[in-house]
């Protein structure tokens, strides 16, 4: 990371492909017409507590009328596309502040991700505070990584916070690697290559390592001991890596600094929240609205169809559009030239392809259920006597993953053939509807389960199959096994899988898979009692699922109320 700063530079007009750039944005997401103008000062040494400088730019709307300020903390770089939003939001009245994260992109310090983001916002603020040209009005902004500098922030809310514009962002760290039971390895080896290398290769060159990423880390997804290769992986510049790996234990010290719930029971001002159906942080944005409307804040919502890594391209003009909204209402106190929307929550039905506005998330539903049965039907009607379903996972030749919430370009709804076609995955396959589906809300599968390894995960997976056959993922979950149950009698397994707002159409079946594991999204399941990440060993496991009267297995789907 860089350690000495860049020298400051006095405040500019933007160039003219970026004036070029901000007329195209403005057409392709039909945005309201600009109206200032503005001026950008760039590499603001900004003071922290202990002494390291971050990197600040200020993008200074051209009025003597600014709507407030708009603080933004990223550990990405403060140019293209990164500065994509300021541009947007000084263009239209707003002062900007892009500060890089400290040991990224200027700002001195060490970069461990997430730790000192609390203490660093405060600082910024306070830095805030001494500008001549900051009026007391404040907003965050920021989607990801930006999103949790905002979680961070609100830990100890400043009083002249007036909103906050969150996208696919976590606040509780430990949940998001360990939540599951299995550590995601996939995802969060991807970010450590990536951001010990970002400032290495920049703009275009580094497309091509992020469509070889998967390819070039695949020698230390299947590696042992995992920690090591992913040392070699990172170069040794991501120690925080193994610390995150190896250390299951929500209650240990690694993780004091990287869960902000207490930030959920401090804010109080309007928050506008967005996730993706397919995005890895989906369940924890969802927790964040269903806690803020519990305690009365204003909040709002929408969840798109995309994954991770295209809200901000698919998604960018929608959001775009809500945002200055949100901004216009709450910071600026303008009667909004972006009309915002009746109901606070909007949700994208996949499967229909329709946006739908609710009052809440998620709707009141039922439950409806269906079977596992033997030969691999999924019913409505209790299954009778039968065989049960058995599968041999081998981590040695671990189920792979296919798509779903990845923070990979490979995320997202696939055609799940390659998949269905292995011996170590069940699936279970209901009759073609006679009409239409709706699944709104949290599936969960329970299974009759039982094994021979004490260390075991399930993995499941909700499938729309078309009247082709192509059958294509829309909600999945994994659980790792308590290797203190018993493996002498029959234990019901409880999935909770992704929410999801999907409709199945007449005519297409709905499909589940079942196997014990998704390579690497998760790290697989060695079958050993060694600390993760330090395994040197591999053991199978054979899972049986029970369908009979005896040992019922069955998918609950959350439907709406008529």
């Amino acid at each position: 990371m860089t350690t000495t700063p860049p020298r400051p530079t006095a405040p500019a007009p933007p160039s003219l492909a970026a004036r070029a750039a901000n007329r195209l944005l403005t057409r392709l997401m039909r945005l309201p017409a600009t109206r200032y103008g503005y001026r950008v000062e760039r590499n603001i040494p900004t003071p922290a507590r202990d002494g390291a400088v971050l990197m600040t730019d200020h993008y200074a709307p051209v009025t003597d009328r600014p709507k407030g300020t708009v603080l933004v903390r990223t550990p990405y770089g403060r140019g293209f596309p990164g500065d994509l939003e300021a541009r947007v939001y000084a263009d239209r009245g707003y002062h900007v502040v892009l500060q890089s994260c400290r040991g990224t992109f200027g700002s001195t310090g060490d970069f461990y991700p997430m730790a000192n983001e609390a203490d660093d916002a405060q600082d910024a603020v306070a830095w805030l505070r001494t500008q001549p040209w900051f009026d007391g009005r404040l907003a965050t902004a920021g989607a990801s990584y930006v999103g949790w500098t905002q979680w961070a922030l609100l830990m100890d809310p400043p009083p002249e916070l007036r909103a906050c514009l969150i996208a696919v962002a976590p606040h509780d760290m430990h949940d998001a690697a360990h939540g599951s039971g299995a550590f995601r390895l996939g995802d969060f080896l991807s970010f450590a290559e990536m951001v010990v290398n970002q400032e290495r290769f920049t703009g275009l060159r580094a497309m091509p390592r992020m469509l070889t990423l998967n390819r070039r880390l695949a020698p230390a997804f299947g590696a042992l001991p995992l920690a090591d290769a992913a040392d070699a992986a990172t170069g040794h510049r991501a120690a925080w890596f193994r610390e995150w790996l190896t250390t299951p234990e929500r209650d240990d010290a690694v993780w004091d600094r990287l869960t902000l719930g207490d930030a959920l029971e401090r804010v109080n001002v309007p928050m506008r929240l967005t996730a993706g159906w397919q995005d890895l942080f989906l369940d924890q944005t969802l927790h964040q609205y269903e806690t803020l409307r519990a305690r009365g804040v204003d909040v709002s919502l929408t969840v798109g169809p995309w994954p991770h890594n295209e809200g901000g391209q698919k998604g960018m003009g929608r959001l775009l559009r809500g945002s200055l909204a949100w901004l216009e209402i709450h910071l600026a106190d303008e009667a909004p030239t972006l009309a915002r929307p009746a109901s606070p929550v909007e949700v994208y039905i996949t499967g229909q392809g329709a946006w739908r506005h609710l009052d809440q998330w998620p709707p009141l539903t039922s439950e409806t259920v269906r079977y596992l049965q033997p030969g691999g039907q999924l019913l409505a009607d209790k299954p009778g006597q039968g065989t049960p379903s058995t599968y041999l996972y081998d981590p040695a030749n671990p189920t792979p993953t296919l798509g779903g919430p990845l923070l990979t370009l490979d995320a997202g709804s696939k055609d799940n053939a390659r998949l269905e076609s292995r011996p170590d995955v069940l699936t279970f396959t209901t009759d073609p509807l006679t009409a239409p589906l709706e699944i709104m809300g949290t599936p969960v599968v329970e299974l009759a389960h039982t094994r021979n390894n004490p260390h075991a995960d399930v993995f499941v997976r909700l499938c729309d199959v078309d009247p082709k056959g192509v059958s294509r993922n829309f909600a999945e979950g994994l659980l790792r096994l308590d290797p203190a149950s018993p493996l002498d009698q029959v234990q019901t397994v409880r999935v909770r899988l992704d929410a999801c707002a999907h409709q199945v159409k007449a005519g297409h079946r709905i499909r589940l898979l079942i196997a014990g594991g998704s390579h690497p999204r998760y790290a697989r399941n060695e079958g050993t009692s060694a600390t993760p990440g330090t395994g040197t060993e591999l053991r199978p496991c054979t899972h049986t699922i029970h369908h009979d009267t005896g040992a019922v297995s069955r998918v609950i789907l959350p439907t709406p109320n008529e």
